[in-house]
């Protein structure tokens, strides 16, 4: 399956979301935000928004004529090659956008199934990945696809368009979903054994929104190489490395990060994956203070860890990124301009945030700001735990 192929030109895209009871305008741009940065991620250049204030989703077209009529002005005089929705569209809606403008259309679940495609490094992550997109492909499979064999990519890929052969080409999917399953099936065996055979060591997972340093905290404690960088989705295979604080051993897991409106397909698809999660005994949950939108992001993961049935397992609450926290300092009667302001860490500490039911840190993980008290607290979290299962095991204390 080649759902990503290297462009040399890369595609320009407009993005295209809506105001209506569920987000406002604020929320809409932020979301937009998002969008434009999973988009840049796939290797695609956002050049325009649209935004349309709509009571619900227009059943045929998502968004009303006038609207569609905007945008098709727009793109036919500025070189666009695609339009990415924020939402999920259905598949009759995709169809009516595409044939109406002669564009590529993607929403938002088909652009993250294509940066997890980029993404994939290993035998385990492609297969995950292809049986997503099989997934979300087949109610797809109409007259303006072609023949699965050379059917029409998402990001940075061409195709032709025409009808051929769909009967054929649903119960070629059918069958490969199956296939990959079955594949899937082994896999998560094979991962399950490997989880039992690693020993009585307490197991730890790093949890969090995508992009808020995870990777670099494992690299951090675990004093290894784990591949990071400020892209969202960097890791999709799990990670999983010992690490010894004084003289306690525990396993230390950096798994997939989070996002809103992550595809269902997806969550199904890295069920293997997300049972390091499932059947962690610690979790850290890795906030990145400095987004502007913490606070959502925050809750993103507790819903997502509610859905994943892992929302009640011993949780650290760690806020990252202390150094590039700011927020803007105005006094009442201040007529000068507003100024950005960091906080301190003793100010952090102080805060609503340090007052929730978790145990909760403030560090820099770049600059090792308050790492120390990182790994003193998580010496006394690992080994609370470790005494309470191996009562008699104090040869470590």
């Amino acid at each position: 399956m080649t759902v990503h192929e290297t462009s040399v030109k890369k595609e320009r895209a407009v993005l295209v979301g809506i105001i209506n009871r569920k987000q406002d305008a604020e929320q809409v741009q932020e979301y937009l935000d998002e969008l434009a940065f999973l988009a840049e991620t796939a290797g695609v250049v956002p050049i325009e928004r649209f935004v349309q204030r709509i009571e619900k989703p227009d059943p045929s077209t998502f968004i009303g004529s006038g609207k569609l009529k905007e945008i098709e002005q727009y793109i036919n005089a500025n070189e666009i090659d695609l339009l990415v929705f924020d939402d999920e569209l259905s598949p009759a809606q995709q169809r009516n956008i595409e044939k109406t403008l002669k564009k590529k259309v993607l929403d938002r679940n088909r652009l993250i199934l294509d940066i997890f495609a980029q993404r994939a490094r290993t035998a385990h992550a492609k297969t995950q990945v292809e049986l997503a997109f099989y997934q979300y492909m087949l109610p797809r499979l109409t007259g303006l696809w072609t023949h699965l064999e050379r059917q029409r990519g998402g990001t940075g890929t061409r195709g032709g368009a025409g009808e051929k052969e769909i009967e054929t080409d649903r119960r070629i999917v059918r069958d490969k979903i199956a296939d990959l399953k079955a594949q899937l099936g082994v896999i998560d065996k094979q991962m399950a054994t490997q989880r039992k055979n690693r020993g009585e060591m307490i197991r730890v997972a790093l949890v969090g929104y995508t992009n808020v340093g995870k990777s670099t905290i494992m690299n951090m404690l675990s004093k290894s190489e784990v591949f990071a960088e400020n892209k969202l989705f960097a890791t999709l295979d799990t990670t999983v490395r010992k690490v010894v604080i004084d003289n306690l051993p525990f396993l230390l897991s950096d798994t997939v990060g989070f996002i809103r409106k992550l595809p269902h397909h997806l969550v199904e698809s890295f069920k293997s994956t997300l049972d390091e999660v499932r059947e962690a005994d610690i979790l850290i949950h890795v906030v990145d203070i400095s987004h502007p939108k913490f606070e959502e992001q925050l809750l993103v993961v507790n819903e997502t860890l509610k859905e994943l049935g892992a929302n009640d397992k011993p949780t650290l609450l760690l806020f990252n990124k202390i150094d590039a926290f700011t927020y803007i300092h105005k006094e009442e009667d201040d007529l000068t301009p507003a100024t950005e302001k960091n906080h301190s860490l003793e100010q952090l500490e102080k805060s609503w945030m340090s007052k929730l039911s978790m145990p909760c840190l403030f560090i820099s993980a770049t600059k090792k700001d308050n790492v120390d008290e990182l790994r003193k607290v998580l010496y006394g979290m690992v080994s609370k735990l470790h005494l309470q299962r191996y009562p008699h095991n104090k040869l470590l204390y």
